[in-house]
Order: structure tokens, then sequence, then C-alpha cells
């Protein structure tokens, strides 16, 4: 009998601990070949057991659940490369703009050459005109006939300060 979705999730949770679990339980000599076996090459001789263990846990849980979306992943890269803290609070600022959330019935309203546009959030994208369109850049496109950042047509990019850019 196939299981439901919940029920296999349950169980993919479950014997996702149940590895974790196991991972503490090896010594170093243990955590290595794992390592081995995961990443097909040697871990860094220089870690210690309890990064070995955060590592392995980490990618263990990202197979299983998935891992940093792109976006994420080069925010985090910017981070690390940027030498001050000023520049990691900026990147992290502008980052959390371009990832708010609209919710399905949250109604976006735009004056576009003296005449009023309504588009509602729904859960395939937006929905204007009698038809339902995946993005917001896509909309103002219907709506303008020329290529727009469609957050930014709707307005919901705030505009850095100069103080920010710099």
């Amino acid at each position: 009998m196939r299981q439901t979705r919940p029920a296999a999730k349950k169980a993919t949770r479950l014997a996702l601990d149940d590895e974790i679990a196991h991972l503490r339980d090896l010594d170093l000599q243990g955590l290595r070949a794992r390592w081995k076996s995961m990443f097909r090459q040697q871990p860094p001789p220089h870690l210690p057991r309890h990064l070995l263990v955060a590592v392995l846990a980490y990618r263990l849980q990202a197979d299983e659940l998935g891992d940093l979306d792109p976006a994420t992943a080069r925010l985090l890269r910017q981070i690390a490369t940027d030498a001050g803290s000023l520049g990691a609070s900026h990147l992290t600022e502008e980052f959390g703009r371009r990832k708010t959330e609209l919710k399905p019935g949250t109604i976006l309203m735009r004056e576009w050459n003296a005449q009023t546009y309504r588009v509602m959030v729904v859960d395939a994208g937006f929905a204007w005109n009698g038809k339902t369109y995946d993005s917001l850049s896509k909309v103002a496109f219907a709506i303008t006939g020329t290529n727009w950042n469609g957050p930014r047509f709707f307005g919901l990019r705030d505009k850095i300060s100069p103080e920010a850019k710099s």
C-alpha cells in the first residue's frame, strides 16, 4: 500500500534524524570514511570532529530536503568574499527587499498613462484582465508593451538611498 504524503514525509524525517544521530556516534575515523563515501574525496585533515559532523549532517539534509536556492547561495558567497560587515549588512537588506512575499488575494494597483490597473496575486501567479501570468514582469509587459521589471513597475522595490549605494 502506498504511503500518504504526510506519512512519507514523516518517515523521511525520521530516517534523516536517524542518519544524523548515527553520525554523532561515529568516531573520527568513521566520520572521515563517511566523508569519503559522500564527497568522493578525503576530508580536509585539519577539520575537527564537530565540523565533520556538521558538514556531513548539512549534506544529508540538503540531499534529502533540498539545498539553498541559487540566490541565497550567491548572497552567502558575496558575504564571504566581502571584507567589511557594512557590505554584508547592505547585501542582506537588499536581498530581503527582493524576497518580498506576496500573499494570494493581494491587489496591486498601478496608474499608467492616466489609467488605473489592478492585478490580483493568486496561487498560480498574477491575474489581470481575465488572464493569469506567472510573473509581474509579464503583466507589466502586457500593460505597457515594453519590458519592465515587474516588482519595480508595481512599486514593490524600494529605492536604495544614496548613502547605501556608497
